[in-house]
């Protein structure tokens, strides 16, 4: 079975020289990735630029990738070429994007390497970057497919609201809930109201292979044919 990991950050480009970006290491995907391929999946991972943990080599197909839109098109490419089992998308993406960029007078910045002078202020105009998770389904209409959430802000009631609105949103099968809102460690959530609580990063990527066999197997989905 061919199954794509994402993993590892994305940029918006503010010129040829400066980015935004996430805090995003690459790790959890890439342990993922390297679990699922030793528990015999053909694994395609998708790795930010950005991403600084170690990928382990001859066990996974690496591809990086740059910016959300590029993912993207590297991920609808995939899915014309293979018949993909699973897609866990693991990624730490932008959620913004680099509209313009003006000075103090309000007038419209443009260079391949914006100036910077003591004094001058820039401003950046943001706007909402391509979400694509919402675009995997689309993509990948029988493949299993999970979500990640990284909660800051609230309780764990409400971080785990978000986690199922996800889910139902944007047609997943599942989503892996972190972060300080949830506390330590992973809950796993699978509708309708399934919550796996897990540790670390190693105890996830365990539990993730074990689980996707059984899920498919459970839901009797006819393994895809493989692909050169």
């Amino acid at each position: 079975m061919k199954v794509v990991v994402t993993a590892g950050p994305s940029y918006e480009p503010i010129d040829e020289v400066r980015r935004l970006t996430n805090f995003s290491t690459g790790e959890l995907g890439t342990l993922l990735a390297d679990r699922l391929a030793r528990a015999g999946f053909e694994v395609v991972c998708l790795r930010g630029t950005g991403a600084t943990y170690p990928a382990a080599p001859g066990k996974c197909q690496y591809e990086p990738f740059t910016t959300n839109d590029d993912l993207l098109a590297r991920l609808a490419k995939l899915s014309r070429a293979h018949e993909i089992a699973g897609v866990f998308h693991a990624a730490a993406l932008c959620d913004f994007a680099v509209q313009r960029v003006e000075d103090r007078a309000g007038k419209n910045v443009e260079a391949a390497k914006i100036e910077s002078r003591p004094g001058d202020g820039l401003t950046l105009h943001l706007a909402p970057a391509r979400k694509i998770l919402r675009e995997l389904r689309g993509l990948f209409p029988r493949a299993v497919i999970v979500g990640w959430k990284y909660e800051l802000i609230g309780s764990r009631a409400d971080a785990l609201r978000k986690a199922w609105l996800q889910i139902g949103d944007n047609e997943t099968d599942a989503c892996v809930l972190n972060g300080r809102a949830w506390g330590s460690g992973f809950a796993f959530c699978t509708p309708p109201d399934s919550i796996c609580e897990l540790g670390d990063k190693a105890e996830l990527a365990e539990s993730l292979a074990g689980w996707l066999k059984d899920f498919r197997r459970a839901k009797a989905v006819p393994e895809p044919k493989s692909t050169p």
